[in-house]
């Protein structure tokens, strides 16, 4: 009788087989790699180190660079690796581990960004109760829910698909071991699996996605209906701009990748589409807070002043 053990490690087959394109996509995808490091890494030094910056809304941002980094790091240095050696293999286990940690990275992305943007609601609708709202018991709750969440539903699909038969073929159709591409290979029924992912997926992606929304439709009638002057409006929206691009960034390819009822196969676009926000958003979020906010320019300035010339004033 067939069984999971069959099958002990997977062929990951990348984006492209082409010499050519490998080539450029090893240098473009390495740079921007080295871009996520960097400018995360700079962003949580800032965070900590500048006592200004100690407010809920950079609390959140040191969260998020701190999982731009992990969440690239799960699926971009192995696509690196099969750039330059070619179809790159992986163990089962490593597969689970693989696909546990993109989805609980990312989980707790979508869902920290819901946090975020209630942030950005109440300090701009109802900034007199700020601080009683955003409280640090109430920042932590909200960070700490987010981080449980993803691991809770990464947990389910790793749990399910360990479940899998494996006795065909073991060559998978994408960079790195996702959901669906692996259900293209199982052996045993798979309808509980589609059905977590059409169900429970789609439900965290929009979830948090609900909330959202409406945060910044309303953020938009009180800058329009409340505040009188155009530059008072431009002002506090500033305030929300860089976050809201980044919503953007990460959602719209989401939602195009999840809430549509998933089939089993995996298809180029949806490789393409995944790059956009487990590898490219991750190494835009620091350029878009950090061109868009004077508070992080101005605390990027003074720390690096600090680094370059520690005995000066």
């Amino acid at each position: 009788m067939l069984n999971q053990t069959e099958v002990r490690e997977f062929l990951l087959l990348g984006l492209t087989n082409i010499k050519g394109l490998q080539h450029f996509f090893f240098t473009s995808f390495l740079l921007l790699y080295l871009a996520t490091l960097l400018g995360n890494g700079v962003i949580v030094t800032v965070v900590i180190a500048e006592p200004r910056l100690h407010t809920p809304m950079y609390f959140f941002l040191g969260n998020l660079s701190c999982l731009d980094i992990f969440y690239s790091t799960v699926t971009v240095p192995k696509m690196l690796s099969g750039f330059l050696l070619g179809q790159q293999s992986i163990t089962f286990a490593g597969c689970l581990a693989q696909l546990h940690f993109f989805h609980f990275l990312g989980s707790a992305e979508g869902v920290l960004l819901a946090g975020m943007a209630y942030d950005r609601y109440v300090a701009i609708c109802n900034p007199l109760h700020y601080v009683l709202v955003m409280s640090s018991r109430t920042c932590l709750l909200l960070s700490v829910a987010s981080w449980v969440t993803g691991f809770v539903h990464a947990m389910v699909h790793s749990v399910m698909t360990s479940q899998l038969s494996f006795c065909g073929h073991n060559h998978i159709q994408h960079f790195f071991c996702d959901i669906k591409p692996l259900l293209n290979l199982a052996c045993s029924r798979t309808s509980l699996n589609m059905t977590l992912l059409n169900v429970v997926t789609t439900s965290i992606v929009l979830g948090p996605f609900i909330l959202v929304v409406p945060s910044y439709l309303y953020i938009i009638s009180f800058l329009f209906y409340k505040v009188q002057s155009q530059e008072g409006r431009w002002k506090l929206f500033s305030t929300c701009a860089s976050h809201l691009t980044v919503v953007a960034l990460f959602y719209i390819p989401v939602l195009f990748n999840y809430t549509p009822p998933s089939s089993r196969n995996s298809t180029q676009k949806d490789m393409q589409v995944t790059l956009m926000y487990s590898a490219i958003t991750p190494a835009l979020n620091p350029l878009i807070y950090t061109l868009r906010n004077k508070e992080v320019k101005t605390a990027l300035k003074k720390t690096l002043g600090r680094k370059l010339f520690p005995g000066g004033k």
